[in-house]
């Protein structure tokens, strides 16, 4: 596979108990698998980078290459590791990762084995200095992923993130973007941005998590978006799920309102990384903010409507450029 489009991130034995539908237990999951599907709705193939333990799935791996995921990124240490991630949704929008049991119990679903034991994320800031156990280390990137065209680093560390992006521009990978961490999306690492942001083509946050990082600063998103874009990055996206996206282009000084496409909500698992990857792809086909930010809207509109990251690989053929054609009329430059 050629290696052109390349996506960090994290694999996940996915417990999800969705809006509605049925619940998919120990399926693949995780923020890379999610962002590499919006980015093949796009393109051909796309290429994974991350970490996993012996006990991951082999024919897992087989499956994501047969949808065109080149897996040679795909570390295998030699050792388990616990990449169970739960989750339930208590309303459309609101969701859980802690008691299993209670809401197995609640729902009157059998609690399935291969759970107990459990152990839900902390949510805690991140280390500057120490990086996940299962995040991509510099050694695991195939020698051919460094010189590909553009490289999405999904939710990750901090000092993956620095190290990552750093090394892809040091490279010769012409476009990076970055989906950040809750982790260090808090006004105490702003100034660890401006290093972060340094030379990446993109950041693409969500709402919450701007207005997290800018806690008692200000409450104007665009003045959010113009500081992170002062750092040194070209584009800065600001996620606003089903209200579509902010987008500050510094180079070109543009602003768009865009909507989100009104599709028929499901399941919002893994829309934000969608839209990352059609992001991505969009970006290394067009290099125009608008149009990037257009292709990752669509991802997104096709991930919410089903369970599970390859749901909107099944979409008919024609239909994203169709969405992507109507959504193009709907867009407000500011």
């Amino acid at each position: 596979m050629d290696a052109s489009l390349i996506i960090a991130g994290q694999l996940r034995r996915q417990f999800l108990i969705p809006p509605e539908g049925k619940p998919l237990l120990d399926k693949p999951g995780g923020n890379l698998l999610y962002a590499a599907a919006g980015a093949r709705l796009w393109v051909e193939s796309v290429s994974l980078l991350a970490r996993v333990g012996e006990d991951f799935p082999n024919d897992w791996l087989r499956s994501f290459q047969q949808k065109g995921m080149d897996t040679r990124g795909v570390k295998i240490v030699p050792a388990p590791m616990d990449l169970r991630s739960f989750i339930v949704y208590t309303d459309a929008r609101n969701f859980q990762r802690s008691n299993p049991v209670s809401h197995f119990a609640r729902l009157g679903l059998p609690f399935p084995k291969s759970l107990l034991g459990y152990q839900p994320p902390q949510n805690e800031q991140d280390s500057r200095t120490q990086a996940n156990p299962d995040s991509p280390k510099l050694s695991d990137i195939p020698a051919d992923y460094r010189v590909a065209k553009a490289a999405h680093l999904a939710p990750l560390d901090l000092l993956t993130h620095s190290q990552l992006a750093a090394a892809f521009r040091h490279n010769g990978v012409s476009y990076v973007t970055i989906d950040p961490s809750p982790g260090y999306m808090n006004a105490n690492y702003l100034d660890d941005l401006r290093s972060l942001l340094q030379g990446v083509t993109a950041f693409l946050p969500s709402e919450e998590e701007v207005r997290n990082l800018f806690w008692g600063r200000t409450h104007d998103l665009w003045e959010m978006a113009e500081t992170l874009a002062s750092f040194g990055c070209d584009i800065v996206v600001i996620k606003r799920g089903a209200r579509g996206q902010l987008v500050y282009d510094r180079v070109g000084n543009r602003k768009w309102e865009i909507p989100g496409y009104p599709s028929n909500f499901v399941d919002p698992t893994g829309a934000g990384d969608a839209f990352c990857g059609g992001f991505l792809a969009g970006y290394a086909a067009s290099l125009d903010p608008l149009q990037a930010t257009l292709h990752g809207n669509i991802s997104s509109s096709f991930a919410i409507e089903g369970s599970g990251p390859f749901y909107l690989l099944d979409s008919m053929p024609g239909l994203a450029q169709a969405r992507l054609a109507s959504l193009t009329a709907l867009v407000r430059q500011v």
